[in-house]
């Protein structure tokens, strides 16, 4: 086994993506002494017609989530929400680029190309030029992750759906993805709507299933570079 700790990053369209897509998979990174990073692609302002209130709330359960995890940054792009389409996509590339410089990170985990969501489509593409080797050459892995109520929604049938090729036993971690799920109180729902607990619970014993173990996450390896140990 080797002794190097790896640093991963999760990069979110919006707070509550990595939760959903890879929580559990992040809390496991965790345990197994990897440092795990957050980039959170969009922000709220009151520019964009957001109370002050709501604004102090989502900063308040940014900080308690980032704890919970233990990410050793969180990094907030702050670009809108629900209009990256709109603006330059050089401005998002460029910002990206500059955070993942700074963590260079081995893993990256990303939303889903074909995500019903926008931002899920354009964050996946600014991420993409952004990860070509000869200007990132730690990454050693690139994942997508799903996210309930985006990546299952798609009505495009001329697209690649989401297809999982990798599966990440997340059994003793699930309670606690959950604990960090209810932060964004906002954004859960009753069953059955989709970022629901029990849709959760659902999802992860599907996974799980496909697998042979009781709850687990699963992504679509994009990318995979195998170094030796001694490298």
């Amino acid at each position: 086994m080797s002794s190097i700790i790896r640093r991963i990053v999760v990069i979110a369209p919006h707070p509550d993506d990595e939760t959903l897509g890879c929580g559990g998979t992040l809390l496991r990174h965790a345990t197994d002494g990897d440092e795990i990073f957050w980039i959170i692609v969009t922000g709220m302002d009151s520019q964009n017609g957001y109370p002050v209130e709501t604004i102090q709330q989502r900063a308040v359960e940014l900080s308690r989530a980032s704890a919970a995890y233990g990410f050793s940054e969180t990094v907030h792009l702050n670009l809108p929400t629900t209009r990256l389409d709109t603006i330059p996509r050089a401005i998002l590339v460029n910002s990206l680029t500059m955070a993942l410089r700074r963590i260079q990170p081995h893993v990256v985990y990303l939303p889903h190309p074909y995500d019903v969501h926008s931002d899920h489509g354009v964050v996946f593409q600014a991420a993409s030029t952004c990860l070509k080797w000869f200007r990132l050459a730690t990454v050693e892995e690139i994942l997508a992750y799903e996210t309930l109520s985006e990546t299952e929604f798609g009505l495009d049938v001329s697209v690649r759906p989401f297809s999982p090729n990798v599966f990440v036993d997340i059994s003793p971690w699930l309670e606690r993805k959950l604990e960090i799920m209810r932060i964004f109180a906002s954004e859960m729902g009753n069953f059955p709507f989709p970022r629901s607990e029990h849709a959760i619970r659902a999802q992860a014993s599907g996974r799980g299933a496909s697998m042979g173990c009781e709850a687990a996450e699963a992504f679509a390896l994009l990318r995979s570079l195998r170094r030796s140990e001694a490298m």
